[in-house]
């Protein structure tokens, strides 16, 4: 069998692969330089694939993405049929999380308006300022990251609540977990709402005008997941009009934004360009390697595979 590996590998890290599969073909090769003749040789593919290469994959029976999101390997005719597919989901969370925590706290302590004031060489006292002792954080997704941030969070003193689609028990970081249907009854009461949502027909548009106007006075957003899953306009009118304290947003609809696109000149808006998360952590990359080798360990074994998403 051929396994074509497309990981950011370092060190020894190809001889550990080499190691769990001694008699495996491994094709080393990146998201450019891959050929159609390697990927038509590959019955495991272990990385980031163009989703439009795939079709050269006549061969293949497991994708591991480097990723957490798989949505481009999900649409119909992307991956052929019966095809496994696992996710990287997990091995960002702690860099996603901190990266929503610094937003949130940069926020809370007016740091953007001091750096503008800084630049325009004015010395302004803020008057007034907030803290994370005794806020109620809902977390609209409690998944890996949602878990973390929430327990950061909890460390700063906040109460924290989860949502999920499915609540089967407790979770880490969360003083309570509550279904999503339940989002429009919490919304009010919530300080700091987080969304770390996924991509999904059911995600789409979540965080519309209709929640947003249901945010309590001086609540603070934050959206780490998708871009897709918040109405843009309506929390711009909302931080606009000063119904909101602020708001941090690493994801956008669409991504990167054009230059003259309404979001660049929202006040109260604190704006990353997609860098919570990917490779800009060792702690992630080594945490992806990892996942990885334990998977290629279970295929192996024929036991089951974890972030199985297909």
């Amino acid at each position: 069998m051929t396994i074509l590996n497309m990981l950011p590998l370092q060190g020894d890290e190809k001889e550990r692969f080499e190691a769990l599969a001694p008699e495996a073909d491994h094709i080393y090769a990146g998201r450019r330089s891959v050929t159609p003749e390697q990927l038509a040789r590959a019955e495991v593919i272990l990385g980031w694939p163009r989703a439009r290469d795939l079709c050269h994959a006549a061969n293949l029976k497991w994708l591991h993405s480097l990723w957490a999101g798989t949505d481009e390997y999900t649409a119909p005719g992307i991956l052929p049929e019966g095809v496994r597919l696992t996710s990287s989901a997990g091995t960002n969370a702690r860099s996603v999380a901190e990266h929503m925590l610094a937003s949130l706290l940069a926020l809370f302590r007016q740091l953007p308006l001091c750096q503008d004031q800084q630049r325009a060489h004015l010395w302004r006292e803020m008057k007034e300022m907030r803290t994370l002792l005794n806020a109620q954080v809902l977390v609209v997704g409690a998944g890996h990251v949602g878990s973390v941030f929430a327990g950061m969070c909890q460390g700063l003193g906040a109460h924290t609540t989860g949502l999920k689609r499915t609540v089967r028990g407790d979770i880490p970081g969360f003083d309570q977990v509550r279904p999503i249907s339940e989002l429009d009854i919490l919304l009010p009461e919530a300080d700091v709402v987080a969304l770390t949502l996924p991509q999904t027909p059911e995600t789409i548009g979540l965080m519309n005008r209709e929640r947003i106007g249901l945010m309590k006075e001086g609540a603070v957003l934050l959206s780490a997941g998708r871009g897709t899953a918040l109405d843009q306009k309506a929390l711009a009118q909302a931080l606009q009009e000063g119904r909101l304290w602020g708001a941090a947003l690493d994801v956008t609809d669409p991504e990167p934004l054009p230059e003259d696109h309404f979001l660049w000149d929202t006040p109260r808006l604190l704006l990353t360009p997609h860098v919570a998360g990917g490779m800009r952590l060792e702690l992630t990359r080594s945490n992806c390697i990892e996942l990885a080798l334990e998977n290629l360990r279970r295929y192996f074994n024929g036991e089951a595979l974890k972030n199985r998403v297909q």
